[in-house]
C-alpha cells in the first residue's frame, strides 16, 4: 500500500466528482457490493482535520465505534519510533515498512506507507474504517493512525510472536518447529476470527485476504487476523457478490478466482488452504519443489483418499508428535473447507466447534481425540468429510 499522490487533479478535488464518489458508493451499498475501499475512497480525497471527521461520519452510517481510535500528529510517531531507528525495524513489504514503538504506555507496531498513489490511501483509510467497526480478541487492535501532510502511518497493537507465516513456512535455522498443541491452538483462534467477521460483526464482513502472513502471533502463540485492506461488507442474507479478484493466489476459492463469485463460504476455502498448511508446514504453492509438490491442494488430494496415508501428510518436523484419530479429524476438517462446492463448505461456527476440540486435545490421546470430536455435536459434518473422500475414491 502507498499514500495519495500529493498532484491531485482538478477532478479530483472538486465537489462534484465527491459527491459521484458518494452517489456511487450508496448505490452499491444498496445492492450489498460496497467494500470498505469505496467508503474510504471519498475519505482519501479530503485534507486534513476534515478527514477524521469523515471516518467518524462514514462509522455512525454502518455500525457503532468499537474502538477508541487515536490520531496521532507525525512528530509522535517519530518520537515513538526514535526517529524511525533501524534497530526498531520489524519487516518491510510492499506496503512499506513496520517499526516497533512505544506510544500510549504501550509496545505498538507502527506501519509507514510507501508513497506510491491513491490505491494504497485508499486501502489505509479502509483498514481504519474496518477496524473502528469490530472489536474482537482474534483480530488485530487498531491503535491509532496518523494522517498528518503526506504521512500515513497504521499504529497496531505489538505482536510479540510476528507471523504465523515466519513460524511455520519460514522458520530459520535453529528455530523450534509449532508443536501439534500450538498449531491446532493457532488454527483456533484464527477460524474464531473469522466467525466473528461473518456471523457477529455489524455490518457482516468477508475478509477475502485469510493468508498465514496476516495471522499474527501474541506472546503466548494467540492468533489474531491482521490487514483488513481488501476486506468486503457481506451482503444481506450473506449472498452473493460478483467481484474483481483481489487476494494472494493459491488461497483463494475456486469459483471466487475464476467468476469473481465471492461469498463467506470464500473465507471458509482460504481457512482450509491455511489450516492445511498448518498440518503440513508446506506452503500452498511452493516452486523450490518438484513439479507433482508444488501445490499443497493438488498434491495432498490423493493423500486423503487414503487413511492409511494420512500420517504422510502430517509435517515431517512434527516428528510424529501428534495423536493419529485427531490428525484424522484436523484432515477431515480440512477436506470439508476445501470442497470445490461452496454450499458443501461449513459455516466458521461448525469449524470454530471442532477446532476447539482439537486444540484442547493433549497430544498423546492417540485415541480419544478423534472420537472426542465426533461427539462434539458436529457428527454430520465430519461424515459428510468422510463422504467427501470416498467421492473422491470413486471418481
Amino acid at each position: 500500500m502507498s499514500c495519495l499522490n500529493c498532484c491531485k487533479t482538478a477532478e479530483v478535488e472538486s465537489p462534484s466528482y465527491r459527491e459521484a464518489l458518494a452517489e456511487s458508493a450508496k448505490r452499491r451499498m444498496s445492492r450489498g457490493y460496497i467494500t470498505f475501499k469505496s467508503l474510504a475512497a471519498a475519505v482519501s480525497l479530503k485534507t486534513g482535520s476534515s478527514k477524521h471527521r469523515q471516518i467518524n461520519e462514514q462509522i455512525k452510517k454502518y455500525g457503532e465505534v468499537k474502538n477508541d481510535i487515536k490520531v496521532f500528529t507525525y512528530n509522535q510517531i517519530a518520537e515513538a519510533t526514535e526517529n524511525f531507528n533501524s534497530d526498531n525495524l520489524l519487516g518491510e513489504g510492499g506496503f512499506g515498512s513496520v517499526y516497533k514503538g512505544y506510544i500510549c504506555d504501550q509496545h505498538v507496531a507502527m506501519k509507514q506507507l510507501n508513497r506510491q498513489g491513491a490505491q494504497g490511501t485508499r486501502e489505509f483509510y479502509a483498514e481504519v474504517l474496518m477496524l473502528s467497526l469490530v472489536k474482537h480478541p482474534n483480530l488485530v487492535q487498531l491503535v491509532g493512525y496518523c494522517t498528518e501532510d503526506e504521512h500515513r502511518v497504521l499504529v497496531y497493537e505489538y505482536m510479540a510472536k510476528g507471523s504465523l507465516e515466519n513460524h511455520l513456512l519460514d522458520l530459520g535455522e535453529g528455530k523450534k518447529p509449532l508443536d501439534w498443541h500450538t498449531r491446532m491452538k493457532i488454527a483456533e483462534g484464527a477460524a474464531r476470527g473469522l466467525e466473528y467477521l461473518h456471523s457477529s460483526a455489524d455490518p457482516p464482513v468477508i475478509y477475502r485476504d485469510f493468508k498465514s502472513s496476516n495471522i499474527l502471533l501474541d506472546e503466548d502463540f494467540n492468533a489474531k487476523l491482521s490487514d483488513f485492506g481488501l476486506a468486503k461488507i457481506a451482503p444481506n442474507g450473506q449472498g452473493t457478490i460478483t467481484s474483481r479478484v483481489m487476494g494472494t493466489f493459491g488461497y483463494c476459492a475456486p469459483e471466487y478466482a475464476s467468476g469473481g463469485q465471492l461469498t463467506t463460504k470464500s473465507d471458509v476455502y482460504s481457512f482450509g488452504v491455511v489450516f492445511l498448511e498448518i498440518i503440513t508446514g508446506r506452503r500452498v504453492i511452493d516452486t523450490t519443489r518438484d513439479i507433482e509438490e508444488q501445490n499443497l491442494i493438488e498434491w495432498a488430494q490423493p493423500l486423503l483418499k487414503d487413511k492409511k496415508q494420512f500420517s504422510l501428510i502430517a509435517d515431517p518436523l512434527l516428528n510424529g508428535q501428534f495423536p493419529a484419530k485427531g490428525l484424522f479429524q484436523a484432515l477431515a476438517v480440512a477436506a470439508m473447507c476445501l470442497q470445490e462446492d461452496p454450499e458443501k463448505r461449513p459455516d466458521m461456527d461448525d469449524v470454530v466447534t471442532a477446532l476447539a476440540i482439537l486444540s484442547a486435545t493433549k497430544t498423546d490421546e492417540k485415541d480419544g481425540a478423534g472420537e472426542a470430536v465426533k461427539t462434539g455435536g458436529h457428527v454430520e459434518s465430519f461424515r459428510a468429510a468422510e463422504s467427501f473422500n470416498k467421492e473422491e475414491q470413486r471418481g
